[in-house]
């Protein structure tokens, strides 16, 4: 029997649909596939209480596929052709067909057997946490991302105090529900009408965990991973020579407060487990905001913006000098909320403060942490080696449904009479002359890092997703397109392009590339941009299409473990591990080119996101975040020096303007 479910498992996942694609390593759900509560009832505890055990899936999801070589070799060369001249690309051809016959093979082999050995986790997992936690460089710009809140609809919540106390409030309430039991499996419904019903979960809970899955599939429903969702809170990563740590600690129920980069700490959670009264978050959150303690001399919080070894040196001169027992009350915290005393100018200054800050009011190795500015702007900035996204954007989903819909305070909303100066503690750190040194250089790095970033944004209001999908076009590859033509008429070039794609319908995925750029958008970029006048309406419609499907069979390859660079990651993974020369086919200076991706996109659409925004991943980047909405399509989006983000965006306006000009049946003119 269990074989056969087995069988059955394998055979069908392939055959997971085209719906399921996902960029920016979360799935964009509609309101109808993705209901979360099965019942929302009164309970102040818990935002709901699931009919369907939340891991209930979990034993069962089908394994992440380990592609065959031949299709990872012809898949990889395929996104090398626009990258390289002819003699470039013979030679690489080359190394990718001796690499697929000789070490490749046997690399592959090792692999696949590796695999099945492990059968509790997927073949990228363990490579992909040692690639996050061996990186030296600060988590700052370089990993962590940030997605920021749309306000409250009513604009009095927004004060901060009360956004703060009702944000913290329906925090503790889904780390409640989480670790009941209680929250609502991560499901992709297809047809809700059969899956996301009472009936349904009702009938699903007695189906055994161990073949779960399986039934959801046959009502077209889909459960994802959720093996990261634990280290959302109560989690820290913490700075060790070479490799770092992930800690999670789930006795402590205090919560980290910063404010003038002071680091205080209060319990959330009673000694019996349930959340602390709602008047009494915003009686301690009121005293944290009226004290008139300064901005230390020599925050420490700036520390987790230095290099890891670095930070992790200064780390242990911290215990050292006796300040073990203050930080593990910041290891340990449910998580971090960071009140910041700036008002926000605007979008732009909104992705500055909330990507990186002033560096003194973060502690960004912390899971997550929640920041309020004090005009009640709020975002999330989580760290990344943990997890991908999916867990996070869930999480900022149901907080933003729970504190818009279910305030547990309001404006007019009095504090507890409690003694706060007794229930918060703000701690203090015993810092000799190194440490005073070291923080003073970390801000000075800070600084000089953050100094070079550029953000600016665009709105493109002349047509959207709805007007797309009407000429069967897929949004997400226009945007794409958009980008290789607006890169295409700044610089003449293509280069490298990374799209990020969830592998969350996979036990223990995490993510796989998508490659944008091709002959085919490469081709379209061409007409458009440098031959608009020797292409009819109808050719470059034509182009526009073989666009869309393309792109549409990268999307659906790496949705379900096709692409190429996991797997080309694994088998170097495992030659280094092994102690082999490193393959010719990675010494290619077209693998480290195809490697540097200039632009870096990822995108997101989500009720509760106005927007997110991530640095470049190389000195000569972009950082492209976008979303494309029903009638306009958004970018904000970063550079350093070596790129003109202005110009950058123009470009990319043009090119949109020039697209939907093309699909309304108008002829381009020369520009």
């Amino acid at each position: 029997m269990a074989y056969f479910l087995s069988h059955q498992i394998n055979s069908t996942v392939c055959k997971l649909p085209l719906a399921l694609r996902t960029t920016s390593a979360r799935f964009v759900l509609t309101e109808n596939q993705r209901k979360y509560s099965s019942d929302t009832g009164t309970d102040s505890e818990y935002l709901h209480r699931s009919v369907v055990p939340t891991m209930h899936y979990q034993k069962s999801l089908p394994r992440l596929p380990v592609p065959k070589l031949e299709d990872t070799i012809r898949r990889y060369l395929a996104a090398q052709r626009p990258l390289l001249n002819n003699e470039q690309y013979s030679n690489t051809e080359k190394l990718a067909h001796d690499f697929q016959n000789g070490t490749g093979k046997q690399l592959h082999e090792e692999l696949v057997i590796h695999d099945k050995n492990n059968k509790h986790t997927s073949y990228i997992s363990a490579p992909w946490f040692d690639m996050y936690l061996s990186a030296r460089e600060s988590v700052v710009l370089n990993f962590n991302p940030f997605m920021s809140f749309n306000p409250d609809p009513k604009p009095e919540y927004n004060d901060q105090v009360v956004r703060a106390t009702n944000m913290v409030c329906s925090a503790v309430r889904f780390m409640k529900t989480l670790r009941a039991g209680l929250l609502e499996p991560e499901v992709f419904h297809l047809n809700p009408a059969k899956s996301n019903t009472d009936s349904f979960k009702k009938f699903i809970r007695w189906v055994p965990s161990s073949i779960s899955w399986f039934g959801a599939y046959m009502v077209n429903a889909y459960p994802l991973d959720m093996s990261q969702y634990f280290r959302l809170f109560n989690s820290t990563r913490i700075p060790k020579p070479k490799r770092d740590e992930l800690l999670t600690d789930e006795k402590g129920r205090h919560l980290l407060v910063m404010r003038r980069g002071n680091l205080y700490v209060f319990d959330a959670v009673g000694r019996d487990g349930n959340l602390v009264k709602p008047a009494e978050i915003l009686s301690h959150l009121k005293y944290i905001l009226a004290d008139s303690t300064p901005a230390p001399a020599f925050p420490l919080g700036v520390l987790t913006s230095e290099n890891r070894d670095v930070w992790a040196g200064l780390r242990e001169k911290l215990l050292e000098a006796g300040n073990g027992e203050a930080l593990g009350l910041v290891d340990n915290a449910l998580f971090c909320l960071c009140l910041d005393e700036e008002e926000m100018r605007d979008h732009i200054h909104i992705s500055h403060n909330m990507l990186h800050g002033n560096g003194c009011n973060r502690w960004y190795d912390k899971s997550f942490s929640i920041i309020l500015t004090k005009d009640g702007q709020a975002a999330i900035n989580f760290e990344h080696s943990w997890g991908d996204g999916v867990a996070v954007l869930r999480f900022q989903n149901e907080v933003f449904k729970d504190t818009t819909e279910k305030p547990l305070v309001g404006p007019n909303s009095q504090p507890a009479a409690v003694d706060s100066a007794s229930a918060v503690r703000r701690l203090e750190f015993k810092l000799n002359a190194e440490l005073q040194h070291g923080i003073t250089k970390a801000k000075e790095n800070f600084h000089a890092a953050v100094s070079k970033l550029t953000i600016d944004a665009m709105e493109f209001k002349q047509g959207g997703k709805e007007q797309l999908k009407k000429k069967k076009l897929s949004p997400d590859a226009i945007a794409q397109l958009a980008f290789q033509m607006g890169f295409l008429r700044q610089y003449g070039q293509t280069v490298a392009t990374y799209e990020s794609c969830s592998t969350a319908a996979f036990k223990h995925g995490r993510t796989e590339t998508i490659r944008p750029a091709s002959i085919h958008t490469q081709r379209c970029a061409q007409a458009f941009v440098q031959q608009p006048d020797q292409h009819s309406v109808e050719q470059l419609q034509g182009l526009l299409d073989a666009c869309s499907k393309y792109h549409g069979q990268l999307t659906k390859e790496a949705a379900m473990g096709q692409g190429f660079d996991r797997h080309l990651f694994a088998l170097r993974y495992l030659a280094n591990s092994k102690g082999l020369t490193l393959p010719s086919l990675y010494q290619d200076p077209a693998y480290a080119a195809i490697n540097h991706n200039i632009l870096s996109t990822s995108t997101l659409t989500s009720p509760a996101v106005s927007l997110g925004g991530f640095a470049p991943v190389v000195p000569d980047g972009f950082g492209v975040g976008y979303g494309v909405h029903d009638d306009w399509i958004g970018c904000n989006v970063s550079s350093y020096p070596g790129r003109n983000v202005h110009e950058f965006l123009r470009c990319v306006h043009k090119s949109f303007e020039d697209i939907f000009h093309v699909i309304e049946g108008k002829p381009l003119k020369s520009s």
